[in-house]
């Protein structure tokens, strides 16, 4: 079975392979052509993961699966939440981002976030989404030089390092992304079509 994993990115692919059973084939966007940028119009998170698997399969004919993760502050009413990676605009600068972040967070005592990935996955013709969600504080200042996005900011729930402290491997045990990636590989190990 062939399935595309709408990314660009070739580490994720191999990683993600690595755990899937020997008769599914990942594909990335690359292999089967798509090279424009996919809509992500949605105004949620879920929305958009479910968008750009849509888009592959309807333009494209593969199945799909693609992940769309945010960032949502408790103090922010969720914000930045689907628009985290442009939360300081369209340049989609993570510096600006945790500097636009911890400004809006001044004076602020709730400082509880959670990070929130949704897979969605277009197999045979039905739509499945698996959720991994991380829940923890953001700190006053960066620490850690590891990861991206906000991830010097973000201290998980009884962790005493942010995701930038920590090594690629104590992350993705606990990480929102890493949490959704297990259930989608649980269900693509277990999965059956219906003849």
């Amino acid at each position: 079975m062939k399935l595309v994993f709408a990314t660009n990115n070739k580490n994720k692919i191999k990683e993600v392979q690595a755990l899937l059973p020997k008769e599914i084939q990942l594909l990335s966007l690359e292999e089967i052509g798509c090279t424009e940028d996919i809509p992500e119009t949605s105004p949620t998170i879920e929305g958009n993961a479910i968008q750009k698997a849509e888009y592959v399969k309807q333009k494209y004919g593969y199945d799909c699966f693609a992940d769309d993760t945010g960032l949502e502050v408790e103090a922010l009413d969720g914000a930045p939440g689907v628009y985290s990676a442009r939360y300081a605009g369209e340049v989609k600068s993570s510096d600006a981002n945790i500097n636009k972040l911890l400004k809006e967070l001044e004076g602020e005592e709730d400082r509880s976030a959670r990070f929130k990935t949704v897979i969605a996955l277009h197999l045979n013709g039905e739509l499945h989404t698996f959720t991994g969600i991380c829940s923890g504080n953001i700190i006053f200042e960066r620490k850690g030089l590891q990861g991206f996005g906000y991830d010097p900011v973000f201290q998980p729930e009884g962790k005493t390092l942010t995701f930038a402290e920590m090594s690629l491997r104590e992350k993705s045990e606990i990480s929102h992304r890493a949490l959704a990636t297990r259930q989608l590989i649980d269900f693509l190990t277990s999965y059956r079509p219906q003849i």
